[in-house]
């Protein structure tokens, strides 16, 4: 039935590859809808949507990030087809959690959202991250990558620097209980580590 974890699929395959991960990847701002119509975002309904829209921004960032390394450990480049829509996937969570921080906790008072980045550096993280991922959303299209040619590629290793803010962004965050956070560090260090051992394998060869 899955014959693409045994062989790469074809164009069909690949559709329906994409329509099913389209639809995984909308379910957690659906499940966020539906709590909010039912009145059940927990007693602080601003900071859950806050801290749901952030989880599944930086989940999303980690799955894309492994794509590359899944061909590197397989072989199979096809994943690869998936990377654009995951990536978009992450800044628009990306972009809800920023939202959500600006319009439900500060109302869009830009002068007392100064003030927080200013006094929580893990704000300045998680600020600095989003603005990193403007210019990669803008570019993730057919035109912008003929366009930009050998520039595009450079400019989307973007994508390490806002993952290491966004796990610390994260960290820093969390108060008690650290064991999400150190958890995406360590698969962060594991997908950085399969890159890294990849290019010092070829450089001995």
């Amino acid at each position: 039935m899955f014959v693409w974890l045994t062989r790469s699929p074809n164009r069909k395959q690949i559709v329906a590859i994409k329509m099913i991960t389209f639809a995984l990847f909308t379910l957690p701002i659906v499940r966020l809808i539906y709590l909010g119509i039912q009145d059940n975002l927990s007693a602080n309904p601003v900071e859950f949507v806050e801290r749901s829209t952030g989880y599944w921004a930086l989940t999303f960032l980690l799955i894309t990030l492994s794509l590359t390394p899944i061909r590197l450990i397989t072989g199979r480049v096809w994943p690869l087809q998936l990377r654009r829509m995951l990536g978009l996937f992450m800044f628009f969570y990306a972009s809800l959690h920023l939202i959500s921080y600006a319009w439900l906790d500060y109302s869009f008072m830009w002068d007392e959202i100064l003030k927080d980045i200013i006094q929580h550096p893990y704000v300045l993280l998680g600020s600095v991250a989003f603005v990193l991922s403007v210019p990669l959303a803008i570019t993730s299209n057919k035109i912008m990558i003929k366009k930009l040619r050998e520039r595009w590629k450079t400019l989307h290793k973007l994508v390490y620097p806002i993952a290491i803010l966004g796990t610390l962004h994260f960290l820093w965050l969390v108060k008690k209980d650290y064991r999400e956070p150190l958890l995406f560090i360590f698969i962060l260090i594991l997908l950085f580590g399969i890159r890294l051992i990849h290019v010092n394998f070829k450089s001995i060869k």
